[in-house]
């Protein structure tokens, strides 16, 4: 599929000047039709547009029409949706979730991680364990369906679709793990698809459409796999990934499927290791029941996990959950990779152009762009990919060497990347990238930017910026 034909779908999926769900149209994190995006972009920019407060939040900012959506919890402990103007940044609306508990979460989560996903009927938010809440434009209550509690000490993390007349979400914890279509006017469930041999994972669904037929593609611990958009039959794997996935999958411009998978400990040279069971068994089971409590284990990859490992979370390993999570340990693979469209069944030998397996990220989803696949890793490492060949076209650390959670984005010939610590870079995307500026929030940043219309929606800890170019450039 050329560039051109990419395009195009991506205009008739939703208007160029939205930018509905986390990374955008389609979910690819690049501007479409924006060609006057701002490269000074920071706190004192003569681009700037607006600043306003906001609720603390990693959720990034997503636009349809004249309405910027975001959630958050302030200082209540409220779980908030929140709906801006977005030509001024004022404030239209704001709704708060009912919920029972508030979940356990990662100490570098937010129980606002979830990006929306809005259309010209509204917005969907999704709070983990307060489940799923849709809203008019104008902010009023349309449905809410529950969910949960999970069994997963790090929180919820993946973003709802919204796509034809349905929401989609994946949602992968230690247990009971699911798939699932709601309708979108009523909220009522479609299908629902047993994901119960996927530990937790926090990889966004990508919609890839082959054939004229919709996917859902989820990578997630050991395997990709994609399911119909109509029934949620599985359609296809790919094995070989990593233990745990973040990062969502993009539909390339040239029609292809790239997929970036990295967690610790699948690296040839660290990898980890534990013995058999019935060995940790003779080693630690000091009352002899045959199961394994956290006070028993010595120090090591077990016990550090252990919380992963018992996956029921009723304080004992059981042979079944060791072997289980050894299993995952030993085949988990660090890999990039290009798949072509077309296959069915098990597609591992069949439809993989290529693969690389170096300095792959942990968190942020990568961005092809222009036949590149720009890849941050912490530390501020960029790699780029040449997308046709899989082949490195240059490697190196940039100025920004926190750590990354924001996805990178890119339109205008330019590639945005914003560090946990709130320092912007914006590349030059021709081959052998250059960096064209750089800025310093001030503040930490979780959340991915949204370009749309020639604008740039950054969100920080405590704000909402945009910028724009001035007028007459």
């Amino acid at each position: 599929m050329s560039a051109g034909a990419w395009l195009a779908i991506a205009v008739a999926f939703s208007s160029a000047a939205d930018w509905p769900q986390f990374r955008g149209l389609g979910g690819t994190g690049l501007a479409v039709n924006s060609p006057n995006l701002p490269t000074d972009v920071g706190p004192e920019a003569t681009s700037l547009q607006f600043k306003v407060d906001l609720p603390t939040g990693h959720s990034s900012p997503v636009l349809v029409g004249n309405r910027i959506y975001l959630t958050g919890i302030d200082e209540e402990r409220r779980l908030i949706t929140l709906c801006l103007d977005r030509t001024t940044g004022r404030e239209l609306w704001r709704q708060s979730a009912p919920y029972e508990q508030l979940e356990e979460i990662h100490s570098s989560g937010s129980h606002a991680t979830p990006t929306p996903a809005a259309d010209e009927r509204g917005v969907v938010v999704f709070f983990g364990s307060a489940g799923l809440l849709a809203y008019s434009p104008q902010g009023e209550a349309l449905w809410q369906r529950k969910l949960g509690p999970f069994k997963n000490d790090f929180g919820s993390g993946t973003s709802p679709l919204i796509v034809e007349n349905r929401v989609i979400l994946c949602q992968d914890h230690d247990t009971d793990s699911f798939l699932v279509a709601l309708d979108r006017t009523t909220g009522e469930e479609v299908w629902r698809v047993d994901r119960s041999e996927f530990p937790r994972n926090y990889c966004t669904p990508a919609i890839w459409t082959v054939a004229g037929r919709k996917q859902i593609v989820i990578a997630a611990t050991l395997r990709i796999a994609s399911y119909d958009f109509e029934t949620g039959a599985e359609l296809w794997t790919a094995r070989g990934v990593a233990r745990i996935v973040n990062m969502s999958p993009v539909v390339g411009e040239d029609g292809y499927l790239y997929v970036a998978t990295w967690s610790p400990g699948a690296e040839a040279t660290d990898r980890i290791n534990t013995p058999a069971f019935d060995d940790a068994l003779t080693e630690s089971d000091r009352d002899g029941n045959q199961q394994l409590a956290k006070d028993e284990l010595p120090d090591g990859p077990a016990k550090q996990r252990f919380t992963q490992i018992d996956r029921d979370k009723n304080g004992l390993i059981t042979r079944e959950e060791y072997d289980s999570m050894r299993r995952v340990f030993q085949q988990a693979r660090n890999v990039v990779l290009k798949i072509r469209p077309g296959g069915s069944g098990d597609i591992t030998e069949t439809h993989v152009e290529w693969e690389y397996n170096r300095v792959i990220p942990y968190c942020p989803s990568p961005v092809v762009y222009r036949n590149q696949m720009f890849l941050i890793k912490n530390g501020g490492i960029l790699t780029v990919l040449d997308t046709r060949t899989g082949k490195a076209l240059k490697e190196g650390r940039i100025d920004a060497t926190g750590d990354y959670y924001s996805s990178p984005v890119a339109g205008d010939g330019k590639v945005y990347l914003l560090s946990q610590r709130g320092q912007l870079t914006v590349l030059s995307a021709a081959e052998g990238w250059a960096t064209l500026h750089t800025a310093d929030f001030g503040e930490n940043a979780y959340a991915t930017p949204a370009l749309v219309d020639g604008q740039i929606f950054v969100r920080t800890a405590k704000h909402l910026y945009c910028f724009g170019k001035p007028a007459g450039e």
